[in-house]
């Protein structure tokens, strides 16, 4: 068994606990590069397009503040400015527009470094993030507490979404509840729940994942209220190599003790068609019914 023995604190996004962050000031643009990386799409596109437009407001007031920086802009216009602008940072030149003056020229060079170097850092952006590797991994929504093999068992199923193989997939279940240490301090504690069969070869369709609720088991003797009482929470993560990109690729899922169902086990999704080809029913993945006896 392992343990990590830490107060119950305040923690960064994506953690299976929420919290609150007290005494620490959050601050997204000190890791500008992780923080657009691990932003959403939307967000991202959003933030480019915001940055590309402000800039050109920016280059368009100092194009249209002396008034006759810019050959051919009718006087006084400051959307010729900004259309200006738009073009020397694209590259684009119509040749309707130049700069006309010392300092024009001095601005255009300006502006038009500061265009290669923000495309040449968005388009990089913009590749990471689309070249990151990722799994699509289905848990299932609950976890099924009864008997496997006449052992008391915990278990939950995950499937792989795509249609490739992730290679030497390996699973590791944890289960992280409070606790209280023989000095009385208050603790949220890790436990590792070994699993019957935690690797595979290859992943490729679906997996049933067993942990036996035997005395070793930080989990023998609990009981839905036990566990309620110290807000127990089961942590799943995977592990492999995607076969198609032959990069690491993890997924990871975690149960609150309402997701556990007692005395239940999961439904048959694995069936043979009359042609003797594997069927597999999605729809049913996350189904479960009342165990045997």
């Amino acid at each position: 068994m392992t343990t990590a023995e830490t107060r119950p604190r305040p923690s960064p996004p994506g953690l299976p606990f929420a919290v609150e962050r007290i005494g620490y000031r959050h601050q997204p643009l000190g890791d500008l590069y992780h923080f657009l990386l691990t932003t959403s799409w939307r967000q991202l596109i959003g933030a480019i397009v915001v940055g590309y437009v402000a800039t050109n407001l920016v280059f368009a007031l100092l194009y249209w503040w002396p008034g006759n920086a810019i050959e051919n802009a009718r006087p006084g216009s400051f959307s010729d400015a900004f259309f200006f602008s738009v073009q020397t940072m694209a590259t684009i030149g119509y040749g309707k527009m130049a700069p006309a003056t010392l300092y024009g020229h001095v601005l255009v060079t300006v502006e038009a470094l500061s265009g290669l170097l923000g495309f040449a850092m968005a388009t990089g952006l913009i590749f990471a993030k689309f070249s990151r590797p990722t799994a699509r991994v289905l848990f299932s929504r609950v976890a099924v507490i009864s008997r496997r093999d006449g052992v008391q068992s915990l278990m939950f199923r995950v499937a792989n979404a795509r249609r490739n193989q992730i290679v030497d997939a390996h699973l590791r279940l944890s289960m992280l509840r409070d606790e209280t240490t023989p000095e009385g301090e208050a603790i949220r504690r890790f436990h590792d729940l070994h699993l019957q069969r935690s690797s595979a070869a290859f992943f490729a369709i679906t997996w049933t994942a067993v942990h036996r609720i035997e005395e070793h088991s930080p989990l023998y003797g609990q009981t839905a209220e036990s566990l309620a009482a110290s807000k127990t929470q089961v942590i799943v993560s995977l592990l492999g190599v995607d076969e198609t990109l032959s990069q690491t690729v993890h997924a990871r899922y975690n149960y609150d003790h309402s997701d556990l169902r007692w005395g239940a086990r999961f439904v048959d999704i694995l069936s043979r068609s009359s042609e003797g080809r594997l069927t597999v029913n999605y729809g049913r993945f996350h189904d479960c019914e009342p165990a045997a006896e």
